[in-house]
C-alpha cells in the first residue's frame, strides 16, 4: 500500500530510561510496527540502533550480560579512558564478539536511521542519517549518546561532537522538516514534567571551556527542551503524532549497574508497548 504520508518514530534519550523505551520498541518489532524512519537521540539512537537491524531483545540483553563488567562502564573506565561507558568495548568490540549486531539487516532494512549529535564548536545539531554499518557508524551512535561530563568529545571527520539531547533533544519539527508527517513520539520522562536548570553548570563551564557555544547550549537546554515539550503537545492535540509516555517517572538513573533494577524498567516498557502497538500500527497504515 503506498501511503500519502511518510511515517515516523522519534526516540527521546534519557540514559538507561532508554531501556524503558527499548522495551516499547521490541514489542512493535515482534508485533511487525515498521515505520518509513526513525530518529534517535543520545540513548534513543543507541538502543534505537537494534530496531534497524530487527534484534529485539539485545539492549536488555547486553546491558545485563555487562552491568558488572568494568570494560564496558563505571568509575574505572571514566577515570583510565575519559568515558563512562567505555567506548571501544561498548561500541565496537561488544557487537563485533560478544552481542553481534546485525550488520547486513542493518544496511537491507529500508526504514531510514538518523542520529542526533551536538557539534560542540557551534553548538548546534547535527543529523546524521546512517545507512551502512562499519566503524564509523558505530561512533556517530556512540557519540550521540556521549553525555558531557560522563564522555570525551567524539571527532569524526572535522567535526567534534556529543551528546545530542543537549541541542535537540525531541527532533519532532526537524522530523516534520524532512518529510515525515505521521509520526509516534516516545518520552522518557512523564506528563507534566518540565526540565529545569541544571546544577552542573559550574563544572561544565570548566569540562567544555574550550567549547563556549556548547556551553551556552548547556545553559540554555532547559529552556529548549520545554519549548519543545510545548511542540510536541501540539501536535499531539492536531492529530499529527501519536506521543507515549511513562505514567510516572522512571524507576532508575542516568546509570544503573543493577540487572534486576534494568530487567524492571525494561519490562515496564514492554508492558507499555503491549498496551499502544495496536493504535501504533493502525496509525502508520492509515
Amino acid at each position: 500500500m503506498q501511503r500519502d504520508m511518510k511515517t515516523g518514530l522519534v526516540l527521546e534519550g534519557g540514559a538507561m530510561r532508554g531501556l524503558w523505551t527499548a522495551g516499547i520498541t521490541d514489542v512493535m518489532m515482534e508485533h511487525d510496527v515498521w515505520p518509513d524512519a526513525l530518529i534517535g537521540v543520545s540513548a534513543g539512537a543507541a538502543f534505537g540502533c537494534n530496531y534497524k537491524s530487527r534484534q529485539a531483545g539485545r539492549a536488555i540483553r547486553y546491558n545485563i550480560r555487562f552491568a558488572h563488567d568494568s570494560r564496558f562502564s563505571g568509575i574505572k573506565s571514566l577515570l583510565t579512558s575519559g568515558d563512562y561507558f567505555n567506548a571501544d568495548f561498548g561500541y565496537h568490540v561488544i557487537p563485533k564478539q560478544y552481542d553481534v549486531f546485525d550488520d547486513d539487516a542493518f544496511r537491507q532494512n529500508p526504514m531510514e536511521f538518523i542520529a542526533v549529535c551536538t557539534d560542540v564548536e557551534t553548538g548546534q545539531p547535527v543529523y546524521r542519517q546512517l545507512t551502512d554499518c562499519n566503524d564509523e557508524t558505530y561512533e556517530w551512535i556512540r557519540a550521540s549518546a556521549s553525555m558531557p561530563l560522563m564522555s570525551r568529545v567524539v571527532q569524526i571527520g572535522n567535526k567534534k561532537l556529543l551528546d545530542g539531547g543537549v541541542s535537540d533533544s525531541i527532533p519532532l519539527e526537524h522530523f516534520e522538516q524532512m518529510g515525515y508527517r505521521h509520526n509516534v513520539v516516545i518520552l522518557t520522562q512523564p506528563l507534566g514534567y518540565r526540565k529545569t536548570p541544571t546544577r552542573l553548570m559550574p563544572l561544565m563551564r570548566i569540562a567544555l571551556r574550550k567549547y563556549p557555544n556548547m556551553v551556552k547550549a548547556m545553559d540554555g537546554r532547559y529552556l529548549m527542551y520545554n519549548r519543545q515539550l510545548d511542540y510536541v503537545a501540539q501536535a499531539e492535540r492536531e492529530g499529527r503524532c501519536i506521543v507515549i509516555r511513562p505514567e510516572a517517572k522512571i524507576p532508575i538513573g542516568h546509570v544503573s549497574h543493577n540487572p534486576d533494577e534494568m530487567r524492571r524498567v525494561y519490562e515496564m516498557g514492554r508492558s507499555t508497548g503491549e498496551k499502544y502497538w495496536q493504535r501504533i500500527k493502525t496509525f502508520y497504515e492509515n
